[in-house]
């Protein structure tokens, strides 16, 4: 009777500390969704910086330099809702602007503008890893809350289900190739 006791008890502590172990797992990954998020957040926001400075630097044609600020505007004040959407939409104003290489040049042979496209180059380069990061973070995530004992003992406590952040964010080709060289 009493060796059947301890069985049970040895089996209880061990399933506990499964749970335990499984619980700071989730934990961590949350946590690692957040520091994903935040430098996200934070590329998203140079980008948009960046791109608002090079709009009204000068260095742009009238109707470029419009297009830009707007697109970079509303990405800055866009609400969580409504973020991926203006974001998408600052890739493409970036792609419709920097499409081509010679828009590129004009920029970079303006007084300023090798520091702005440079610095443009990298924000555009820096946005698709941030957002794979951060997605990658979500799918484990969501991985693991998919298991029967997530569930059932909820150990997710009451954290909300990760999103993973959708948005265009394909650099243009001529700020591509001027990250790279």
């Amino acid at each position: 009777m009493t060796s059947t006791l301890i069985w049970i008890a040895a089996a209880l502590f061990a399933i506990g500390l499964y749970l335990s172990w499984t619980a700071g797992r989730l934990d961590r990954l949350h946590a690692r969704i957040d520091a994903a998020r935040a430098a996200l957040d934070a590329q998203l926001l140079r980008r948009a910086s960046v791109a608002q400075e090079l709009a009204t630097s000068g260095v742009l044609d009238p109707a470029a330099s419009i297009v830009l600020y707007e697109a970079a505007h509303a990405a800055r004040q866009a609400e969580e809702e409504h973020r991926e959407v203006a974001e998408s939409e600052l890739s493409q104003a970036l792609r419709a602007i920097f499409g081509e290489a010679q828009q590129v040049e004009v920029v970079r042979e303006a007084p300023g503008g090798d520091e702005a496209a440079t610095e443009l180059a990298a924000a555009v380069r820096r946005v698709p890893m941030a957002r794979r990061f951060h997605n990658d973070a979500v799918r484990a995530a969501r991985a693991l809350r998919r298991h029967r004992k997530v569930r059932w003992f909820r150990l997710a406590g009451h954290a909300p289900f990760p999103m993973a952040f959708e948005m265009d964010d394909e650099p243009p080709t001529a700020l591509a190739d001027r990250a790279t060289s």
